[in-house]
Protein backbone atom coordinates (compact mmCIF):
# COMPACT_ATOMS: atom_id res chain seq x y z
CA UNK A 1 0.00 0.00 0.00
CA UNK A 2 1.28 3.09 -0.81
CA UNK A 3 1.84 6.07 1.59
CA UNK A 4 -0.80 8.11 0.00
CA UNK A 5 -3.38 5.45 -0.39
CA UNK A 6 -2.55 4.51 3.64
CA UNK A 7 -3.24 8.99 4.46
CA UNK A 8 -6.62 8.63 1.97
CA UNK A 9 -7.81 5.93 4.36
CA UNK A 10 -6.54 7.25 7.50
CA UNK A 11 -8.47 10.64 6.81
CA UNK A 12 -11.51 9.17 5.61
CA UNK A 13 -11.72 6.97 8.79
CA UNK A 14 -11.42 10.58 10.88
CA UNK A 15 -13.71 12.31 8.54
CA UNK A 16 -16.47 9.27 8.90
CA UNK A 17 -15.94 8.90 12.77
CA UNK A 18 -15.85 13.01 13.58
CA UNK A 19 -19.26 13.01 11.01
CA UNK A 20 -21.31 10.31 12.77
CA UNK A 21 -20.15 12.15 16.13
CA UNK A 22 -21.96 15.39 14.47
CA UNK A 23 -25.20 13.04 14.49
CA UNK A 24 -24.69 11.75 18.00
CA UNK A 25 -23.49 14.33 19.77
CA UNK A 26 -25.79 15.37 23.15
CA UNK A 27 -23.76 18.48 23.52
CA UNK A 28 -24.65 21.26 20.57
CA UNK A 29 -21.22 22.57 21.06
CA UNK A 30 -19.46 19.07 20.95
CA UNK A 31 -21.21 18.71 18.15
CA UNK A 32 -20.07 21.83 16.49
CA UNK A 33 -16.83 21.17 17.54
CA UNK A 34 -16.73 17.44 15.90
CA UNK A 35 -18.00 19.13 12.26
CA UNK A 36 -15.06 21.64 12.91
CA UNK A 37 -13.07 18.38 12.77
CA UNK A 38 -15.04 17.23 9.71
CA UNK A 39 -14.30 20.15 7.96
CA UNK A 40 -10.15 20.10 8.30
CA UNK A 41 -10.02 16.62 7.76
CA UNK A 42 -12.12 16.70 4.11
CA UNK A 43 -9.80 20.06 3.19
CA UNK A 44 -6.74 17.38 3.60
CA UNK A 45 -8.69 14.75 1.28
CA UNK A 46 -8.87 17.73 -1.07
CA UNK A 47 -5.30 18.37 -0.81
CA UNK A 48 -4.58 14.97 -1.98
CA UNK A 49 -7.11 15.05 -4.70
CA UNK A 50 -4.89 18.21 -6.09
CA UNK A 51 -7.11 20.54 -5.01
CA UNK A 52 -5.51 22.89 -2.95
CA UNK A 53 -7.74 26.38 -3.45
CA UNK A 54 -11.25 24.05 -2.38
CA UNK A 55 -9.38 22.46 0.44
CA UNK A 56 -7.78 26.11 2.04
CA UNK A 57 -11.39 27.64 0.73
CA UNK A 58 -12.95 25.45 2.79
CA UNK A 59 -10.72 25.73 6.31
CA UNK A 60 -10.99 29.38 6.26
CA UNK A 61 -14.65 29.85 4.52
CA UNK A 62 -16.33 27.18 6.99
CA UNK A 63 -14.07 26.79 9.83
CA UNK A 64 -12.93 30.32 10.39
CA UNK A 65 -16.10 31.78 9.48
CA UNK A 66 -19.13 29.56 9.40
CA UNK A 67 -18.58 27.55 12.47
CA UNK A 68 -17.60 30.08 14.52
CA UNK A 69 -21.23 32.15 13.64
CA UNK A 70 -22.42 28.30 14.60
CA UNK A 71 -20.83 28.45 18.12
CA UNK A 72 -21.42 31.51 18.73
CA UNK A 73 -25.55 31.03 18.56
CA UNK A 74 -25.19 27.71 19.75
CA UNK A 75 -23.96 29.41 22.82
CA UNK A 76 -26.34 31.90 22.81
CA UNK A 77 -29.26 30.03 22.65
CA UNK A 78 -30.92 29.04 25.70
CA UNK A 79 -31.55 25.23 23.94
CA UNK A 80 -33.41 22.37 25.95
CA UNK A 81 -32.50 19.53 24.73
CA UNK A 82 -35.13 17.61 26.24
CA UNK A 83 -37.66 18.92 24.30
CA UNK A 84 -35.21 18.77 20.60
CA UNK A 85 -35.14 14.16 21.70
CA UNK A 86 -39.10 14.06 21.99
CA UNK A 87 -39.79 13.88 18.14
CA UNK A 88 -36.71 11.65 17.21
CA UNK A 89 -38.00 8.68 16.99
CA UNK A 90 -40.58 9.66 14.81
CA UNK A 91 -38.09 10.37 12.76
CA UNK A 92 -36.04 7.62 12.61
CA UNK A 93 -37.60 5.69 9.26
CA UNK A 94 -37.41 8.86 6.94
CA UNK A 95 -33.77 9.28 8.55
CA UNK A 96 -32.86 5.89 8.02
CA UNK A 97 -33.90 6.00 4.06
CA UNK A 98 -32.48 8.85 3.52
CA UNK A 99 -29.03 7.70 5.17
CA UNK A 100 -29.30 4.34 3.26
CA UNK A 101 -29.65 6.05 0.07
CA UNK A 102 -26.43 8.15 0.75
CA UNK A 103 -24.68 5.23 1.32
CA UNK A 104 -25.51 3.45 -1.83
CA UNK A 105 -24.80 6.74 -3.48
CA UNK A 106 -21.25 6.46 -1.73
CA UNK A 107 -20.74 2.80 -2.15
CA UNK A 108 -21.89 3.03 -6.04
CA UNK A 109 -19.53 6.03 -6.54
CA UNK A 110 -16.54 5.16 -4.39
CA UNK A 111 -16.71 1.15 -5.65
CA UNK A 112 -16.82 2.12 -9.32
CA UNK A 113 -13.63 0.72 -9.95
CA UNK A 114 -15.54 -2.71 -8.73
CA UNK A 115 -18.88 -2.43 -9.58
CA UNK A 116 -17.97 -0.30 -13.46
CA UNK A 117 -16.49 -0.88 -16.86
CA UNK A 118 -12.95 -2.24 -16.03
CA UNK A 119 -11.50 -1.19 -19.25
CA UNK A 120 -11.96 2.82 -17.70
CA UNK A 121 -8.94 4.63 -18.12
CA UNK A 122 -7.26 6.64 -15.34
CA UNK A 123 -7.02 10.64 -15.49
CA UNK A 124 -4.44 12.15 -16.90
CA UNK A 125 -1.79 13.51 -14.76
CA UNK A 126 -1.61 17.56 -14.45
CA UNK A 127 1.01 19.57 -16.43
CA UNK A 128 3.78 21.20 -14.74
CA UNK A 129 2.39 24.59 -14.91
CA UNK A 130 -1.51 23.20 -14.37
CA UNK A 131 -3.44 25.61 -11.47
CA UNK A 132 -6.43 24.26 -10.49
CA UNK A 133 -7.66 27.41 -9.54
CA UNK A 134 -7.52 28.87 -13.00
CA UNK A 135 -9.08 25.47 -14.32
CA UNK A 136 -11.53 26.26 -12.05
CA UNK A 137 -12.87 29.89 -12.04
CA UNK A 138 -12.39 29.15 -16.06
CA UNK A 139 -15.15 26.13 -15.78
CA UNK A 140 -17.73 28.20 -13.33
CA UNK A 141 -17.34 30.92 -16.09
CA UNK A 142 -17.37 28.97 -19.28
CA UNK A 143 -19.63 25.60 -19.16
CA UNK A 144 -21.53 26.25 -15.53
CA UNK A 145 -22.23 30.14 -15.51
CA UNK A 146 -25.84 29.23 -15.55
CA UNK A 147 -26.10 27.15 -12.99
CA UNK A 148 -23.49 29.43 -10.95
CA UNK A 149 -25.84 32.68 -11.35
CA UNK A 150 -28.82 30.52 -10.51
CA UNK A 151 -26.80 28.92 -7.26
CA UNK A 152 -26.41 32.71 -6.15
CA UNK A 153 -29.40 34.17 -7.03
CA UNK A 154 -31.19 30.96 -4.86
CA UNK A 155 -28.43 32.30 -1.80
CA UNK A 156 -29.18 35.94 -2.38
CA UNK A 157 -33.38 34.61 -2.25
CA UNK A 158 -32.26 32.92 1.07
CA UNK A 159 -30.54 36.12 2.89
CA UNK A 160 -33.91 38.04 1.88
CA UNK A 161 -36.25 35.17 3.34
CA UNK A 162 -34.20 34.55 6.43
CA UNK A 163 -33.86 38.47 6.91
CA UNK A 164 -37.89 38.87 6.45
CA UNK A 165 -38.47 36.30 8.82
CA UNK A 166 -36.86 36.95 11.42
CA UNK A 167 -37.35 41.05 10.99
CA UNK A 168 -40.70 41.12 13.12
CA UNK A 169 -41.75 44.31 14.81
CA UNK A 170 -42.01 44.00 18.22
CA UNK A 171 -44.57 46.05 20.10
CA UNK A 172 -42.42 46.81 23.27
CA UNK A 173 -39.19 48.12 21.32
CA UNK A 174 -37.64 50.85 22.13
CA UNK A 175 -36.71 52.97 18.83
CA UNK A 176 -35.83 56.89 17.74
CA UNK A 177 -36.84 58.87 15.26
CA UNK A 178 -33.64 60.24 13.76
CA UNK A 179 -35.56 62.85 12.04
CA UNK A 180 -36.98 64.25 15.07
CA UNK A 181 -33.62 64.05 16.61
CA UNK A 182 -31.88 66.35 14.31
CA UNK A 183 -34.71 68.88 14.29
CA UNK A 184 -34.79 69.34 18.05
CA UNK A 185 -33.51 72.65 19.68
CA UNK A 186 -32.11 73.70 22.41
CA UNK A 187 -34.97 75.05 24.08
CA UNK A 188 -36.45 71.69 23.89
CA UNK A 189 -33.77 69.90 25.42
CA UNK A 190 -32.80 72.02 28.56
CA UNK A 191 -34.46 73.55 31.15
CA UNK A 192 -33.61 76.16 33.13
CA UNK A 193 -34.58 75.48 37.14
CA UNK A 194 -33.85 78.30 39.35
CA UNK A 195 -33.63 77.23 43.27
CA UNK A 196 -33.17 79.04 46.09
CA UNK A 197 -29.53 78.18 48.11
CA UNK A 198 -29.75 76.79 51.19
CA UNK A 199 -27.98 78.10 54.54
CA UNK A 200 -25.91 76.10 56.80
Amino acid sequence: MEFKTFVFYFLSAILLVSALRVIVARNPVHAALWLVLAFFTAGGVWLLLQAEFLAITLVLVYVGAVMVLFLFVVMMLDINLERMRQGFWNNLIPGLVVGGLMLAEMVMVLGAKYFGPESAPNPPSPEAGYSNTKELGRLIYTDYVYPFELAAVILVVAIIAAIALTMRRRQDTKWTDPASQVAIKRNDRIRMVSMPTEKD
